[in-house]
């Protein structure tokens, strides 16, 4: 299918080197599914796997802001997409020529205050206006439709929360979200005494839930602020093993207090 479309989209003196390097991986695609033993047998399902890692190993460039390791991660995820757009080719479906034109066209559709008439004040504006084009698209019937079923909990309710307000379902003022997180404080402390499980686990994910909502409100990412936890610390914890190691000392044989004392200086350093 490709080699019937490609001249049309390459085959001009206005070619640049973007498209001359994008025409050079797409031959370098071919030349790999008919000579790799090992590329020559993958498949969506194979690939699936190693193309979430791909994506997670780009995450971790964002948040460190490395731009070498984005712009390297970056092409990684191109040779999947390149990837899963040959295995299409060869099953007669679709190929790259049918998946760049498809992004092509939802992108001048899902902004029509670009390319149309319609008259946007705010980014919000834009959100709202993009989610309501998603429901006329027909690809979804309703308006939490398309979150994927796989995506980690944390990041589906921001999902949740965000598509819901593109609808108006939201607090008027933001600062009516810590009554709910607060109802759900309280909630999850009466079932914590009951110490009923399955009511413990159903009043935790509530609260949980409503500190993610009132993260969205305040424009603050809860996966990247929970991230950027993690990582810090892990730094202090490492810190804080690593000067019992210089010590001589021994994690499991000190106390509360003595590792506290220690975690203050990791506090400081970071």
């Amino acid at each position: 299918m490709r080699h019937c479309k490609m001249p049309l989209f390459f085959n001009t003196i206005f070619m640049d080197k973007r498209l001359e390097e994008f025409k050079r991986l797409l031959d370098i695609m071919d030349k790999l599914r008919l000579e790799c033993p090992w590329d020559s047998k993958q498949t969506n399902d194979s690939l699936r796997t190693l193309t979430i890692e791909e994506v997670y190993e780009l995450a971790d460039a964002v948040i460190k802001s490395d731009d070498n390791e984005i712009k390297k991660e970056l092409g990684d995820i191109l040779l999947h997409i390149v990837f899963y757009a040959k295995i299409g080719e060869e099953r007669g479906k679709f190929d790259i020529y049918d998946v760049i034109k498809g992004i092509n066209e939802k992108l001048i559709f899902r902004h029509p205050h670009i390319f149309g008439d319609v008259k946007v004040n705010t980014a919000k504006d834009v959100e709202e206006n993009w989610e309501r084009l998603k429901l006329k698209e027909g690809k979804k019937k309703t308006v939490l439709g398309g979150i994927p079923e796989s995506m980690p909990a944390m990041i589906k309710a921001h999902r949740i929360q965000d598509k819901a307000r593109g609808v108006g379902f939201d607090w008027d003022e933001k600062e009516q979200v810590w009554d709910k997180v607060m109802e759900e404080y309280n909630e999850l402390m009466t079932e914590l005494k009951s110490g009923n499980e399955e009511k413990m686990e159903a009043e935790f994910g509530d609260f949980i839930f409503s500190v993610i909502n009132a993260g969205r409100l305040y424009g603050l990412n809860p996966e990247n602020a929970l991230e950027k936890t993690n990582i810090k610390f892990i730094n202090r914890f490492n810190y804080l093993e690593n000067k019992t190691i210089s010590q001589g000392l021994d994690l499991k044989n000190m106390s509360l207090d003595e590792m506290n004392e220690i975690w203050e200086e990791a506090k400081k350093k970071s």
